[in-house]
């Protein structure tokens, strides 16, 4: 039995057992507006490397170190520098809701040079921005590659991991806190992480029997919930028993092909009609072999290397099989798997279905 009859029946045997219908908690499906990260973004240097930072060609990397020395009342010569020990990098952090001035978050570190890489470096003092320009944090403090890279003077080599990102835990302390005011809110709004009208109804619902008010419902992904009089003066209380309301969610019937893997992912909601199918495989196999030319004795010619070349065509048998409309993805996938075919042709499988009409879903291919 081949890996994919096994995952089949293990899928079939799920299915099986699974209750109709599932709740999922509101936090998991939902997220409060405004309650959101924030991406920050910083240019920094990297200092204490081993002749493994920037090189010359990188005039970035050496003005940087100028102009960081110049502030520091160091006046040197641009020319004269030299950067094998510090590499110029991109440091990036998210910044949390909530997160209060003084409290540390992790940073990536980022190579942007031709540095070959960052271990034992140092990260020197980087501020780091948001998209308006202000400074919310920064960033310092040794870092850390989860792997190595070394190489000999001949060009050979070992590499682990990638050697040019790397991280610093806590690398970051937060200097600015974004202003987020709950007290003054009378309504929250709950925006849907994927947008559905059945969803949204189903969330209202709940909602309605929980607080014992209407619910309106904006748009396929937004709710507007009007906060009760017992929690205007908690209304942290109010958003933890929201979050975890139970919600059954629906979704669009889907089927998500990886032809470079070849995945084939299906949701529950997926049918397909009545339909005959044929597949089959044709592969061309070339072979070429050289043959030594020898010339009789005393002919005056000359040994050579002549190609031979094999052409053979090879076809699968494959009979028409008449593959039954299901009610339910179970049906679909024994269905499908009754063909004996592999994942990759599969997918072609299920593309030929799409394009006849007759898969009530719709087809991603990523």
């Amino acid at each position: 039995m081949n890996i994919w009859r096994i995952v089949t029946c293990v899928i079939i045997a799920a299915l099986a057992i699974a209750p109709d219908a599932y709740a999922i908690r509101i936090k998991d499906i939902a997220h409060f507006k405004g309650v959101r990260d924030n991406q920050l973004i910083g240019y920094g240097i990297v200092a204490g490397l081993n002749d493994t930072g920037d090189d010359d060609k990188t005039k970035f990397s050496r003005q940087s170190l100028v102009n960081m020395l110049e502030k520091m009342g160091i006046v040197v010569d641009v020319n004269g520098v030299k950067v094998d020990n510090m590499a110029a990098v991109v440091v990036t952090a998210t910044l949390p809701p909530f997160a209060k001035v003084g409290t540390k978050i992790d940073v990536v570190v980022s190579s942007i040079g031709n540095a070959d890489s960052l271990q034992g470096g140092t990260l020197l003092m980087t501020p780091l921005k948001a998209p308006n320009g202000e400074v919310y944090a920064v960033a310092q403090g040794p870092i850390s590659i989860g792997g190595f890279s070394f190489g000999g003077a001949a060009g050979g080599g070992v590499q682990k991991n990638h050697p040019t990102v790397g991280m610093i835990a806590g690398g970051a302390i937060i200097e600015k806190e974004v202003p987020l005011d709950l007290n003054r809110k009378s309504s929250l709004e709950i925006s849907l992480n994927q947008p559905d009208f059945t969803t949204c109804l189903r969330m209202a619902e709940a909602i309605k029997q929980h607080i014992g008010s209407p619910v309106m419902p904006i748009d396929a992904g937004t709710l507007s919930i009007p906060i009760p009089d017992p929690y205007l003066d908690n209304k942290v209380a109010f958003m933890a028993a929201l979050e975890n309301l139970e919600v059954q969610p629906d979704m669009r019937a889907r089927v998500v092909l990886n032809e470079r893997t070849g995945t084939v992912v299906m949701g529950d909601k997926v049918r397909i009609a009545t339909v005959a199918i044929s597949h089959g495989n044709l592969s061309i196999v070339i072979k070429e072999q050289p043959a030594v030319s020898q010339p009789m004795p005393f002919s005056q010619g000359q040994t050579v290397v002549v190609p031979q070349t094999e052409v053979r065509v090879e076809e699968q048998k494959s009979n028409l099989i008449l593959l039954q409309e299901g009610p339910t993805i179970g049906d679909v996938v024994r269905g499908l798997n009754a063909m004996g075919v592999t994942p990759r042709d599969l997918i072609a499988i299920l593309q030929a279905i799409k394009a006849a009409g007759a898969l009530q879903a719709d087809l991603e291919i990523i």
